[in-house]
């Protein structure tokens, strides 16, 4: 390991490597799993309908959170961040793109599993389209605003990744962190919780569980919770006297949602599993009935 950059305060060489390490390993996994789900929706033409085109805009998302964790990894085996003020404004606005649109994703598509299980309606191109266009553009504006002055990117406590700046918990912060938690957190944890719930309800009426319905909640929970948390506890008191160390755990977390989302949407996606196949081996598989029938 590089020895001439000293050791973050608050933090132990071995602890830096190891966070550096898990980075690494958080970043391969995601690009590995995601980069299968996206060539398969590539190659195999049965898996281009505009349901599974939401699935891959989640991959596409989570691959960015994988470039993401990466530069930290890279920096994390550095001891320190060699790209500027600039360079952390950039990295912050990349890193919240891919998340809002990780996130704004899994929430499309409980919306569209929700109309194939319980309204039966059919989802066409021009609305898949429309949607994943939609989301991405909410999720840009949220982020560009940091860059702007409402909000502020800074770097983590680490110092080798730069995300929301919640140290200072002023009303600018505030004033940002409030709706930004509405809009792109709250509204998809309920889209996804009363969708599941209603397919839950649909499948137990009918007797036929496809799928485990509580899984995509669980893995949004438990990868942005603590994140999320760690915000709005920055608002009632200063997060700053928490242990460096403590700050770390929810970011590192977060970037373990992309290997989670491929199991969760790709891998776990009966017909993703029979498309990666077919792609890994060439052996054609057998038509699903459901376009996204999990697990």
């Amino acid at each position: 390991m590089v020895a001439s950059y000293p050791v973050p305060e608050g933090f132990t060489e071995i602890e830096v490597f190891g966070i550096g390490t898990t980075l690494l390993i958080e970043a391969l996994l995601g690009f590995l799993l995601n980069g299968l789900t996206i060539l398969s929706f590539y190659k195999i033409r049965d898996l281009r309908t505009p349901n599974n085109l939401l699935i891959i805009s989640l991959a596409v998302a989570d691959t960015g959170l994988c470039i993401n964790a990466l530069v930290a990894a890279f920096c994390s085996f550095l001891r320190y961040w060699p790209y500027g003020s600039e360079g952390c404004q950039i990295h912050g606005f990349q890193g919240f793109v891919a998340a809002l649109s990780s996130i704004s994703s899994c929430a499309a598509i409980a919306w569209d599993r929700y109309h194939q299980h319980c309204t039966r309606s059919k989802l066409h191109w021009s609305t898949a389209i429309s949607v994943v266009m939609f989301l991405w553009g909410f999720s840009a504006f949220w982020s560009i605003m940091p860059l702007f002055g409402w909000g502020e990117y800074d770097y983590e406590p680490l110092r080798t990744c730069c995300t929301l700046d919640y140290s200072k918990a002023d009303k600018n912060f505030i004033s940002f962190l409030f709706p930004l938690a509405f809009f792109e957190y709250l509204i998809p944890l309920f889209i996804m919780m009363t969708a599941y719930q209603s397919i839950h309800q649909k499948m137990k009426k009918s007797g036929q569980v496809k799928f485990n319905t509580s899984l995509p909640i669980k893995s949004l929970v438990v990868c942005w919770g603590p994140y999320s948390l760690l915000c709005f506890y920055a608002i009632i008191q200063d997060a700053t006297h928490l242990s460096p160390k403590l700050r770390m755990i929810p970011a590192v977390l977060a970037k373990i949602s992309p290997a989670v989302n491929a199991y969760v949407y790709g891998l776990g996606n009966e017909s993703f599993q029979g498309g990666i196949w077919q792609f890994l081996t060439g052996q054609k598989i057998e038509k699903t009935d459901s376009d996204n029938k999990t697990k």
